[in-house]
């Protein structure tokens, strides 16, 4: 008589009509996800109807592994220490890894630093992880030809540059799209854009693209010179906004694509003396822990970064393991949070 096969977390998705990250997420409870009451039911009720339930002793584990995951951040040690965004994402990897039997290597390596390519491939070729984590693609990016050569399990945080590589990210276009179409529908028509980061990084480029693709829909011009771009600190957006407000006509809104770079544009606006939001109305992206305690609370679009953590864990977790991956692109969704920054009246609860 053959041995049962066992319920794998693919079969449960298939059951369900959902992704395998969407099993994952809710099996597993994770905090911060938005995920409907009735894909709540389905994946719960298939689990049960297949008799699914995680079997550590049935995973193959292959002797030899370091049981240490690699999560490459492509900033400047100074920009990961001052992003709370990073902070959160780390948390959730942290709680799949440890649930898994893993522990994390966390390397914030900078494109732009002399010997980056070096310590990258001394990295991989090393086998000091048995895969990698890469956060913030970029359309330029080098460092995925020497994954390949050395066949080290990747997952990229963030979109690629192209379709080919497991990926799990938020929908920046319509996530930058609800931003600037809040703004449109506050009545505002000369709208700025600052990105949080230089548009070689995928995800700025995906924010501008929905900031873009708001505007004309609205039949509104896209005005280059109303484009600025940061460098993920707020320094940087201090400066970006320095240069917008020299402008004329200057613009009366600026959707920040990232919450921490929001932080210098609102204190460029007071130090020029402009109110926010009755001269200018600012929304940022993120939702960092700190955007409601901005002076004004920061009107922002809420990404599961806990989540995002999370699932990019358990993707590779799952292709280390040998689990069949039937989705290895994974696009989680975000919503806009409204306060005070942006001048609509928010609601009751910060």
């Amino acid at each position: 008589m053959a041995a049962k096969r066992r319920v794998t977390i693919r079969d449960v998705a298939e059951r369900a009509g959902v992704s395998q990250t969407t099993v994952s997420f809710v099996l597993n409870d994770v905090e911060g996800m938005r995920i409907s009451a009735e894909t709540r039911r389905r994946v719960l009720e298939a689990a049960r109807a297949l008799g699914y339930h995680p079997d550590a002793s049935a995973r193959r584990l292959v002797q030899g592994r370091t049981r240490v995951i690699a999560f490459i951040e492509y900033h400047s040690p100074h920009a990961a220490q001052v992003d709370p965004f990073l902070a959160e994402v780390l948390r959730g990897l942290h709680a799949v890894a440890r649930q898994r039997g893993y522990h994390i290597l966390f390397e914030p390596l900078s494109p732009a630093d002399e010997g980056f390519m070096d310590a990258f491939v001394r990295l991989v070729r090393g086998r000091h992880a048995d895969g990698v984590i890469l956060s913030g693609p970029r359309l330029d990016d080098q460092t995925l030809l020497p994954i390949r050569r050395e066949q080290v399990p990747v997952v990229l945080h963030g979109r690629p540059p192209s379709g080919e590589w497991p990926f799990i990210d938020v929908d920046n276009v319509h996530g930058a799209r609800l931003a600037t179409e809040h703004l449109i529908g506050l009545g505002h028509r000369h709208i700025a854009l600052i990105t949080h980061a230089p548009l070689v990084y995928t995800a700025a480029a995906d924010r501008r693209a929905g900031y873009v693709q708001a505007l004309e829909a609205a039949g509104l011009p896209v005005e280059e010179t109303f484009i600025r771009e940061a460098a993920f600190t707020p320094a940087s957006g201090k400066e970006a906004m320095r240069a917008l407000l020299a402008l004329s006509p200057r613009p009366t809104a600026v959707f920040v694509a990232g919450d921490t770079v929001a932080l210098g544009v609102l204190q460029a606006a007071k130090e020029a003396g402009l109110r926010v939001p009755e001269e200018l109305a600012v929304v940022g992206f993120d939702d960092i822990p700190l955007a409601a305690y901005f002076d004004p609370p920061l009107t922002t679009v809420r990404l599961p970064a806990y989540g995002l953590g999370w699932g990019a864990g358990d993707l590779l977790i799952r292709l280390l393991e040998e689990d069949e991956v039937r989705s290895p692109h994974v696009l989680l969704q975000t919503e806009l949070i409204v306060r005070r920054s942006c001048g609509a009246t928010p609601p009751s609860a910060p």
